[in-house]
């Protein structure tokens, strides 16, 4: 018994950390470096390989160089960070792109939009599912968009608002989720399917923020967090990133953005030869 107790102080003391500490809150994911520190000293051992976030340092962008800009070479990547620095070439069309089987804002129309990649597609369709047995009916709007038909959305805000204000609110060709068949914007029959932040205080947009990241998804483009995403707040629109790497974005409150600068520093550190 004195051995097994003092086998668990040891590895109290030693800052090992697991996957379930960040999804439940039990560490502050800032103190990781003076975690990581101890780790080092108490152990000697690669305790870093054991960080929730180390599995998503080779899921990262790659990049590649054409004509002098630089484009995403891995937009398949399920956590593919494709914003206003991290760009997909026109010619970028998801190999996967099947229609869910969910309730649309337009019916059975067939339109692109009403696409998104199998895997998405698949766990919207439970969210949905689920949303439905509580009583609360989720309309799809818009799911993937093609590098094109981004051109002429946002050719038209800018006619309509000029280039600076249309560049807050929608993306610029290249820049946008929606290619990556991976976000799907959402509202309800009392919005009358229109994509409004008051959608966020409904009973739908409501269950989304709280149950959204079960199925893997996430809320993009948080309020408050302008400054990081460079996005007006979109209670709308959710993207789809995996159960486990959601589950930790939900936690943290965290933008994808932060997301991946948290496994970036956790890179650094390795790079470094300080987290052993």
């Amino acid at each position: 018994m004195m051995h097994f107790i003092s086998f668990m102080i040891a590895l109290s003391l030693s800052g090992y950390h697991t996957a379930a500490d960040y999804v439940q809150g039990d560490i502050n994911p800032e103190a990781q470096t003076q975690t990581a520190a101890n780790t080092e000293q108490t152990s000697g051992s690669s305790d870093y390989k054991n960080d929730p976030l180390y599995p998503y340092i080779a899921q990262q962008n790659k990049l590649v160089e054409k004509n002098g800009t630089e484009y995403i070479a891995n937009p398949e990547n399920i956590l593919v960070l494709a914003n206003k620095d991290y760009l997909l070439q026109s010619t970028y069309t998801p190999p996967d792109l099947v229609r869910p089987n969910v309730t649309f804002s337009f019916g059975d129309a067939q339109v692109e939009k009403a696409q998104m990649r199998k895997e998405a597609g698949a766990q919207l369709e439970a969210m949905f599912t689920a949303a439905k047995q509580d009583n609360l009916t989720l309309y799809a709007v818009s799911g993937y968009r093609s590098y094109k038909r981004q051109q002429e959305v946002f050719s038209a805000e800018v006619a309509n608002k000029g280039e600076a204000k249309a560049k807050e609110a929608v993306a610029v060709p290249g820049t946008s989720e929606h290619q990556t068949g991976l976000a799907m914007d959402i509202s309800s029959k009392d919005q009358g399917y229109d994509l409004t932040e008051a959608f966020g205080d409904t009973p739908e947009g409501k269950w989304l923020q709280k149950n959204a990241h079960n199925y893997g998804f996430i809320l993009r483009y948080m309020k408050g967090r302008e400054s990081t995403t460079k996005y007006q707040y979109e209670s709308w629109h959710y993207r789809y990133v995996g159960k486990d790497a959601a589950a930790i974005i939900y936690k943290n409150n965290w933008t994808l953005e932060d997301f991946f600068q948290h496994v970036q520093a956790l890179q650094k550190k390795i790079d470094d030869g300080t987290a052993k």
